[in-house]
């Protein structure tokens, strides 16, 4: 099989053990990437090529220290605050037992595959809990937390029978909550998500605010809400409004993306369904 990845030149120093190491980057062109469709959670699906295979760019994307597995984005890597290098560095064999009773032989220290890049997410997600507000951590453990459960559908496509669908759908539920929380945090004022420069949630292609709007609604629907019929019509209702408020459904949207527009629209439609609203336009 072709090669899909180099080592970088630059060196990173990790912040919690010193580690110096270089990240492991996907090459572009040469037919690596086919696109396919887009699902209706903003993940971009990729076809795989007679050449290169299956190619999966989320397997690259996390900055992990190989020796300790402190990991973030890659922008963040080095900007870990200093007073939570300690606590990093003490509950570094904690994380490591939870990541290996999911994926019990992943090493660092070894090229990615589906299994260790879902792990990088992982541990994106679990590390975010040391970054405070101004990081716009919640969101970030968002799109980790979704970012994970995509690799774990394809693990499930790849190995059925291993429960990774029941883990996909555990992390997709961890998504939603904190979805639903970044969108509170920011309408309180209690933590933008500026600091998210790219809200991906995937690599093509940044949805922004209204993709997280979006997506707060569509993961609501699928995987949350799971009380009382009351409060799941409520949830909703609330949802509805936001999403018609956002996309300006029933009025003019040239200004909005038009992959994201017709997901809204299909969302939309759908929560009309559940709640048995008539078709007609509000």
């Amino acid at each position: 099989m072709e090669k899909i990845t180099f080592q970088s030149k630059e060196e990173y120093a990790c912040p919690v053990c010193d580690t110096v190491f270089h990240r492991e980057e996907l090459l572009s062109g040469g037919g690596r990437l086919i696109a396919g469709q887009l699902t209706d959670e903003l993940h971009r699906l990729y076809q795989p090529s007679a050449k290169y295979g299956d190619v999966y760019p989320l397997v690259y994307q996390a900055t992990v220290c190989p020796n300790c597995w402190f990991a973030s984005t890659e922008k963040d890597f080095n900007l870990l605050p200093k007073n939570a290098c300690f606590d990093v560095g003490e509950a570094e064999e904690d994380r490591k037992e939870e990541v290996r009773f999911i994926f019990p032989d992943v090493n660092f220290y070894e090229n990615r595959d589906i299994v260790s890049g879902a792990a990088s997410q992982y541990l994106v997600l679990r590390c975010y809990d040391y970054y405070g507000a101004k990081f716009s951590p919640t969101v970030k453990q968002g799109i980790a937390s979704l970012r994970t459960a995509w690799l774990l559908d394809e693990l499930h496509r790849k190995q059925p029978g291993e429960n990774y669908d029941w883990l996909a759908t555990l992390f997709k539920k961890k998504a939603q909550f904190f979805y639903d929380r970044a969108v509170e945090y920011e309408q309180s004022g209690k933590e933008s998500l500026s600091a998210a420069q790219n809200l991906g949630p995937d690599t093509d292609k940044n949805y922004g605010y209204e993709g997280v709007l979006y997506l707060s609604g569509i993961l609501k629907v699928k995987y949350g809400c799971a009380g009382s019929i009351e409060q799941r019509n409520a949830s909703l209702e609330s949802t509805k409004r936001t999403i018609a408020k956002m996309f300006g459904l029933g009025k003019s949207s040239k200004n909005k993306p038009g992959p994201l527009l017709e997901l809204a629209k299909g969302l939309y439609d759908k929560i009309k369904h559940e709640l048995n609203e008539p078709d007609a336009d509000e």
